[in-house]
């Protein structure tokens, strides 16, 4: 299993539009991707967990990366959220 964390940049914080960016960039790999946030933890694959972790700006995230294709999923998404979120 692949874990890295991700401070929410987004002054709005995780809301709807990146979200769905972030369940699209998830979707290529076999792995499967959890969001850890302090208010709880959801399937990176489901648009509606992830916007009920509520995740503001500057709330820490780990993402846990766990399959086949981990070591690239983890290298990839930390870069998408690092640009995106």
């Amino acid at each position: 299993m692949k874990e890295f964390k991700h401070v929410i940049a987004d002054p709005m914080g995780l809301h709807a539009r990146p979200a769905g960016m972030l369940v699209k960039a998830v979707a290529p790999y076999a792995s499967k991707v959890t969001v850890i946030a302090p208010t709880g933890k959801a399937d990176a694959r489901r648009l509606m967990g992830i916007m009920r972790l509520a995740a503001k700006a500057g709330m820490e995230l780990t993402i846990q990366v766990e399959g086949a294709d981990e070591e690239t999923a983890a290298a990839e998404l930390q870069a998408f959220m690092a640009a995106n979120l």
